[in-house]
């Protein structure tokens, strides 16, 4: 349950009383926040229980609850489509009822609406409004104490480069996909499992997706699955180019070649010149 009221995050309240507009809900500290009836489910919500909600705030700056979740919380990132645009900012869909206020001081370019952008979350301490920032150089970090090679991380994919894909790591750091190493679809606004595969000198990561890091069984026994689905032979070896080793068996050559030699080392393959087949 939570102290204190926290706006732009899952809260975990208490239902306090009714009302004719709804369910009141209180934190630790006593403070309570409205779940309109729209999201009030009577017989999952009795007095006493605890439920949990996200808070935002109305057309009115009153903090509200809500049993829906936005497509990017506090101090996430999200790609937005705009679906308004005033002379002081625009508005998003962040899939709910009132749409997220991108201040014209926070837009990098000119807004249309129709169009997809990627903005961060943020939080006016001021006026406790929630409201979107395209400028989210200024909420990366670069001191990447506490993290390390293979370290398990959530990515946000934030612009395609010709080296490969921009993403921002555990919504705190800039990171990298290299083009050569991605062997899944992967597009503007995705959220991704991987890992940090280097800590660069300038805080940077470079980043590999959970698919491209197949532990060597995983990768044993993505190629025999592959020979078998075509009959136990495969015209594929060592010298194959390696778009033709990604599309078919969805991993890089390194990675093909080294686990190549173990399943021969192991007997369970035949390499010739030509062809790779399964051993009978």
């Amino acid at each position: 349950m939570n102290k204190t009221l926290q706006i732009g995050k899952i809260n975990t309240l208490e239902v306090a009383r009714n009302s004719d507009y709804g369910l009141f809900l209180r934190a630790k500290d006593g403070s309570e926040v409205l779940l309109p009836n729209a999201y009030v489910k009577p017989d999952e919500m009795d007095i006493g229980e605890l439920v949990d909600v996200f808070l935002y705030t109305d057309s009115e700056d009153r903090p509200v609850a809500t049993t829906e979740q936005p497509k990017a919380m506090l101090g996430e990132y999200g790609y937005f489509r705009v679906v308004s645009y005033k002379q002081y900012g625009a508005f998003v869909d962040w899939g709910l009822p009132k749409d997220l206020f991108v201040p014209l001081s926070e837009q990098k370019e000119y807004f249309h609406v129709d169009d997809w952008f990627i903005l961060r979350v943020c939080l006016d301490e001021q006026t406790g409004r929630l409201y979107g920032t395209q400028k989210i150089g200024k909420w990366l970090s670069f001191d990447t104490r506490g993290l390390f090679p293979n370290q398990e991380v959530y990515m946000f994919v934030i612009a395609q480069t010709p080296l490969g894909f921009k993403v921002v790591v555990n919504n705190l750091f800039e990171g990298m996909l290299f083009a050569n190493e991605i062997f899944e679809p992967i597009a503007v606004g995705d959220k991704k499992h991987g890992i940090i595969k280097t800590i660069r000198k300038d805080g940077k990561l470079d980043c590999l997706l959970k698919s491209a890091k197949l532990n060597q069984d995983d990768a044993c026994q993505k190629i025999l699955d592959v020979i078998e689905a075509n009959h136990g032979k495969v015209e594929c070896t060592y010298k194959s180019d390696a778009t033709i080793i990604s599309e078919m068996f969805g991993m890089s050559k390194k990675k093909f070649k080294s686990t190549l030699t173990k399943l021969i080392e192991s007997k369970q393959i035949i390499l010739s010149d030509d062809s790779i087949e399964i051993v009978d």
